[in-house]
């Protein structure tokens, strides 16, 4: 049973919302990034998704843009992204997912980016760009006896005949856009709908037991709350990266303490 279904069992019975945390690996900078997503784990993460930066993230709102445009200027590649992951598995069991768009992983070699994945401690990819239809891309590379998942999404705007489609190949767990746009904190023009979200989630939920996410605006205490009446999972990002933004300094305690409050909802 890989990391990802044994943490959701366990949240599961625990009666516990899966906290998802996101943050862009090598923001600011290799070392202070490493400092700054081990106090995260330590304090408490589910499940982490360390987002590999690209110069064209048209799914992310400004934050986590800025945040890319960093990392990149200090080094950070895919291949440095694996060498974390190897670094972080010395002390860290949770489950880590990669977070990226597909042209870093065509231009490092998509069998060599699952065979080092795996070999690094790798649980699965999110990659925003790759439709569900096209995983088999990069799960041909993975063997049947290996644990490597496809994250899959679904959006507001994904059609029902889609989200079945979607929902029939999904495992490990369903990332559902909490709304249209790009990330970032809701604002008047972007907030979330939470009754209709909920509504979603139910008809979601009669389709599947796989764990189901909800991401894009995730911020706040009361977001959390509000999550975890009807998913799985809340998974957070501009809020840590915007922390980071603010001053990386401060960030790792800021982080940690922002983790803690929402493991006491």
């Amino acid at each position: 049973m890989s990391r990802i279904t044994t943490t959701f069992e366990q949240l599961k019975q625990d009666d516990r919302v899966a906290l998802v945390g996101f943050i862009t690996v090598g923001d600011p900078d290799f070392e202070q990034s490493f400092e700054i997503i081990s106090a995260a784990c330590e304090a408490g993460l589910d499940v982490l998704e360390l987002g590999i930066p690209f110069s064209d993230p048209t799914a992310d709102g400004p934050v986590i843009q800025r945040s890319s445009q960093r990392a990149i200027q200090s080094g950070m590649t895919l291949e440095k992204g694996l060498q974390f992951v190897r670094r972080l598995r010395e002390k860290q069991t949770l489950p880590i997912i990669i977070f990226s768009y597909y042209n870093p992983i065509i231009a490092f070699g998509t069998e060599r980016f699952v065979a080092e994945a795996l070999d690094a401690g790798v649980d699965g990819v999110l990659v925003v760009d790759l439709p569900s239809e096209n995983a088999g891309e990069i799960m041909q590379f993975v063997r049947p006896e290996q644990e490597f998942h496809f994250i899959r999404l679904i959006s507001p705007t994904t059609d029902t005949a889609r989200r079945s489609e979607i929902l029939r190949e999904a495992d490990g767990f369903v990332y559902c856009v909490s709304r249209r746009g790009v990330t970032g904190a809701n604002t008047a023009t972007s907030a979330i709908d939470w009754s209709e979200l909920a509504v979603e989630m139910t008809e979601l939920r009669a389709q599947t037991a796989v764990p189901l996410c909800v991401g894009f605006g995730i911020s706040t205490a009361n977001d959390v709350r509000e999550i975890a009446k009807i998913a799985d999972g809340a998974i957070i990002g501009s809020a840590f990266q915007q922390l980071i933004e603010e001053d990386p300094k401060t960030a790792k305690t800021k982080i940690s303490d922002m983790i803690g409050e929402f493991r006491r909802i």
